[in-house]
């Protein structure tokens, strides 16, 4: 059920330029207000942040926000999803996937079914063609968590439902929005905050450049010589930065990167299918190891954020148990932003929250 948003922008790489790995600044007006675009989700799916616009992304965000405060905090027996159904393919094991939806489905009225790997092959013992037909007979939504972006997009191509990316080698948008609900819950917005990211050039990478492109956050990336991001990724989000006027900066020094900082953020060195490269690894990113030395560079009221599982290599003890840790408020909201995303797919929620603000200094 591919349907790429109209709104998409066309010409975006065309004024990219060539991609360098160094320095790349826009001048950043303290409040930038963007024009609003249409939000529109019906007949779309949910593969990668790249199709979906300013607008829309905050929508899903402030989406987010309103079912926790029905649900959670009000004890709203709130169920509009009532008599539908999620089809969960997983390729990769999981646990905050998995948990997020399964229980964000119930919550909201709806049941969810998982096939993991002894369950369903796509690809194998059946066509994803015809493994996406079949679960479009069945179903109402598919999530798929697999190894190649490309099964996702085939999935859905041939779907007739909505299909989500629960993770990808390429993107993983869902963490990146429950990473935006929580910072807008602690920081009270997000346009206005300079990111840090000090790791591996992976999807969940992938996923927050084009988040803060779009919502005009700026981003420094560190990253160690032979692990930037995909260039094709890199390029559309640098090209897209500098159309939304915000600082984007690509390093190898992972002091330079967490430099006044506000939010840090790292994920693990050696991701599912890379286990055969631990040791070098472990090696090249010896140096990009978070703690409280690093951070003497960040502003003082800085947060850290880390996807998890972690490995202590990666962050020392005293920074992801410390109260400037949002993990696990982080983790939590993978469900509420799952929720939010599943519920928009299928009947478009209209929040009864007032809307948040977004932008550091916006008024209503």
């Amino acid at each position: 059920m591919r349907l790429l948003s109209k709104f998409i922008e066309q010409d975006v790489l065309k004024t990219a330029g060539k991609l360098a790995w160094a320095r790349f600044f826009s001048s950043t007006p303290k409040t930038l207000t963007l024009d609003k675009e249409p939000v529109r989700f019906a007949g779309r799916d949910f593969l990668t942040l790249r199709d979906f616009n300013r607008s829309e992304i905050e929508h899903l965000l402030w989406s987010s926000l309103c079912l926790k405060s029905r649900i959670k905090e009000n004890g709203e027996d709130y169920r509009p999803l009532l008599g539908k159904s999620i089809g969960m393919i997983f390729q990769k094991r999981s646990t905050r996937t998995r948990l997020s939806t399964e229980t964000g489905m119930t919550l909201l009225g709806g049941h969810a079914a998982f096939l993991g790997p002894s369950d369903v092959h796509l690809g194998v013992n059946e066509t994803i063609k015809d493994s996406a037909r079949v679960l479009s007979g069945m179903v109402d939504l598919i999530l798929g968590r697999v190894y190649d972006h490309q099964d996702i997009t085939d999935l859905a191509d041939e779907a007739s439902v909505p299909v989500i990316n629960g993770l990808s080698d390429l993107y993983h948008p869902l963490q990146i929005l429950a990473d935006f609900v929580t910072l807008q819950e602690h920081f009270g917005f997000l346009q206005g905050l300079k990111i840090a990211w000090v790791g591996d050039g992976n999807n969940i990478l992938h996923s927050l450049m084009y988040g803060c492109a779009k919502l005009g956050i700026e981003l420094s990336v560190a990253t160690p010589l032979g692990y930037e991001p995909d260039k094709e990724v890199t390029q559309y989000a640098i090209s897209l930065a500098s159309r939304n006027k915000t600082n984007f900066n690509l390093t190898q020094n992972p002091f330079d990167a967490v430099y006044r900082a506000d939010v840090i953020v790292t994920d693990t060195w050696i991701s599912m299918g890379q286990e055969e490269e631990k040791i070098k690894r472990l090696n090249d990113f010896s140096a990009f190891q978070i703690d409280r030395k690093m951070l003497r560079e960040a502003n003082g009221n800085w947060v850290f954020m880390h996807c998890l599982p972690r490995k202590p290599e990666e962050v020392t003890d005293d920074v992801f148990y410390s109260k400037n840790s949002l993990v696990w408020q982080e983790a939590e909201n993978r469900k509420w932003s799952v929720m939010a995303v599943m519920l928009n797919l299928l009947k478009h929620y209209e929040p009864k929250l007032p809307r948040p603000l977004f932008i550091r200094g916006e008024k209503q």
